[in-house]
């Protein structure tokens, strides 16, 4: 009696030990991790660089153009990069997005970023996109003017400069405050978001697909980023004192 009782609870602690396991899995690849930072501190230093205004402008549009090109290739690279970081895997299907407001959704769900930071990151893409977009047809009448305004109309310019100058960044702006606040909110719950996207590794409680991290698909991204900043460069030839 004793031995079967001293068998259960031997099966009881290991089954306990099995659903306690922690798996460290490679979740951002190290370009994405770049990408990330860069980009963060682009957005920053875009900011005070517009506020500053005056020979500031001339940094505000080095920094355009080095946010063009991060764009363009996380684009490529949501395409070929690492698992998590692919578009096919962190847009969230109808039934993610269901589990994960019902409080029901799985580890593979969540892994990467969740369903609503999901959708918080294409929005984010989709912002900076159209902004840059609009500097590139901006106009400030002063000393400034994108390189693609001479192929648009004076009207898109007009309608570019405004949205460039007032709707674009408030929307920078409102986002990227949801941003911060939902970091602090999941790091109150014990939740670190900022760790993982600093060494790439996410510690879960059940197995999942790992991002491949090596050194040939860093070359890729190496590849690609030089790619994206020639087209980057490329299109700012098209004109001359381009402002972002």
């Amino acid at each position: 009696m004793s031995g079967s009782i001293s068998h259960e609870k031997a099966m009881t602690e290991s089954a306990t030990q099995a659903a306690m396991e922690i798996h460290r899995i490679r979740i951002w690849d190290l370009p994405t991790r770049l990408f990330h930072w860069l980009l963060a501190s682009c957005i920053v230093a875009l900011v005070v660089t517009a506020k500053m205004g005056g020979n500031a402008m001339n940094w505000h549009l080095i920094l355009g153009q080095v946010v063009l090109a991060l764009l363009v290739f996380r684009i490529l690279w949501g395409l070929v990069g690492g698992y998590w970081s692919r578009f096919g895997s962190f847009i969230p299907s109808a039934a993610a997005m269901r589990r994960y407001l019902s409080g029901a959704s799985t580890t593979q769900d969540r892994a990467g970023h969740n369903p609503l930071g999901s959708l918080s990151v294409i929005a984010m893409l989709a912002v900076l996109m159209a902004q840059i977009a609009s500097g590139l047809m901006s106009d400030d009448e002063i000393a400034f003017s994108g390189p693609l305004t001479r192929f648009v109309s004076g009207e898109l310019i007009s309608k570019a400069t405004d949205y460039h100058a007032h709707w674009g960044q408030y929307l920078i702006y409102a986002l990227v405050a949801l941003h911060l606040l939902a970091l602090i909110g999941y790091s109150l719950k014990g939740n670190k978001l900022v760790p993982a996207m600093v060494t790439g590794d996410k510690c879960l409680a059940e197995p999942v697909t790992a991002s491949r991290d090596t050194a040939a698909t860093r070359m890729l991204a190496a590849l690609l980023a030089v790619v994206a900043s020639a087209l980057s460069w490329w299109i700012h030839q098209l004109g001359q004192g381009a402002a972002f």
